[in-house]
């Protein structure tokens, strides 16, 4: 599993940590049922939006990154979190990077232009079927993205993405078609086949980067590798917005993880992201907040103390494992798991809906095999 992560310029938001939760859900859930996951998250340490971030701020991008990160990390862990079997740093993997995009040349794939080098979209016949969308609408995304002024204008067509691009400031690395840095796009690419190889099982991250990022990494991995399908199953996290408004570092309308945390559990907080599923919108709801972790609380106190486990298929059990399959419908297991809990009648089903709880973190600790997120101390 793949999920494309943070670019730490500004510490977590509500919106970041209801992304990273599902997927977290979903591991837990995949390694519950038996089955081994190597899940990779990436850290996008040199990115437009860094640099532009850090000379704002007059602060070097590496202090930056590396302060951003761990604010990241420790927001995460307060949450409870599955941390990913990988974090690579996109930093660190510019020799996958430069040997990709010279795959890419190679089978003509790749042009270059005194900007750099550029993928030719028109030498892909599949390119948009993630995204649908039209020419029009590609052309008017792309131009709204941080990197967009650094573009060649000359490139043959205005879907035709960045590989490497040569520029004059900022960090640069020796490359394929001069000095430079790589593009946002091909860093996701190179990763991902470093660590699990040329297909994945389940790649995700927000709904944002359905295009162009999603859209371009599948046409430069697929054409680079020759390998199709890149990915069997692709999971996109709808946006969180704030009165209405997407929240977004860009737009500062965020709620911050370490802020909600002064308010309510890391279990309420938990409970809170995933009841509302991940394909549907969710505006911020202060109120609705606050009952989560009642909720956490009253659902705490149902399960009780005892073991945790083997999840069982008794009809509570099973009810809740069914939403939870059913495209992991978190809101309504975290219903079935409530009305179960309050229903239990005997100690194995207990055990067995403690198990589950542990999965989605929505309740405190409990039981004699209990782990996840810890209480917030008043």
């Amino acid at each position: 599993m793949y999920v494309c992560g943070v670019t730490p310029y500004d510490t977590t938001h509500l919106g970041h940590a209801r992304t990273f939760l599902v997927f977290d859900v979903l591991a837990r859930l995949l390694e519950a049922r038996g089955k081994r996951v190597r899940y990779v998250q990436n850290i996008t340490d040199i990115d437009e939006s860094i640099l532009q971030r850090a000379s704002r701020d007059g602060i070097d991008w590496r202090d930056l990154g590396k302060r951003e990160e761990s604010a990241f990390i420790r927001d995460m862990k307060r949450l409870g979190w599955r941390r990913p079997d990988v974090l690579p740093h996109a930093t660190r993997e510019i020799a996958g990077m430069k040997r990709m995009v010279a795959t890419l040349r190679e089978k003509g794939i790749a042009y270059e232009l005194d900007g750099g080098v550029y993928f030719d979209v028109s030498r892909d016949p599949h390119y948009g079927e993630l995204s649908r969308l039209s020419r029009a609408k590609m052309a008017r995304i792309a131009s709204e993205q941080d990197d967009a002024s650094l573009d060649d204008a000359a490139r043959g067509d205005p879907a035709d993405f960045a590989l490497w691009r040569r520029v004059g400031s900022g960090p640069t690395w020796p490359g394929p078609g001069g000095t430079g840095r790589p593009g946002w796009h091909l860093e996701c690419s190179a990763m991902s086949l470093r660590y699990l190889g040329p297909q994945i099982d389940i790649h995700g991250g927000g709904a944002d980067l359905i295009y162009p990022h999603h859209e371009n990494e599948i046409a430069q991995s697929e054409a680079a590798t020759g390998v199709r399908p890149v990915v069997g199953h692709w999971m996109h996290v709808v946006l969180m917005s704030l009165e209405g408004e997407k929240m977004s570092k860009s737009k500062g309308n965020m709620i911050f993880v370490r802020d909600a945390l002064e308010r309510v559990t890391p279990e309420g907080l938990r409970l809170y992201l995933l009841d509302v599923h991940y394909r549907r919108r969710m505006d911020h709801d202060e109120g609705r907040m606050r009952r989560a972790d009642e909720r956490s609380e009253s659902l705490a106190a149902a399960l009780g103390d005892g073991p945790i486990g083997p999840i069982r298929r008794d009809a509570a059990s099973g009810s809740v494992l069914d939403a939870l399959d059913d495209d992991l419908d978190t809101p309504k297991a975290i219903s079935r798991l409530e009305r179960g809990a309050r229903g239990a009648k005997n100690d194995r089903t207990r055990a067995s809906l403690r198990a589950i709880a542990r999965v989605l973190g929505v309740a405190r600790a409990v039981g004699t095999a209990a782990g996840g997120a810890s209480r917030r101390r008043d």
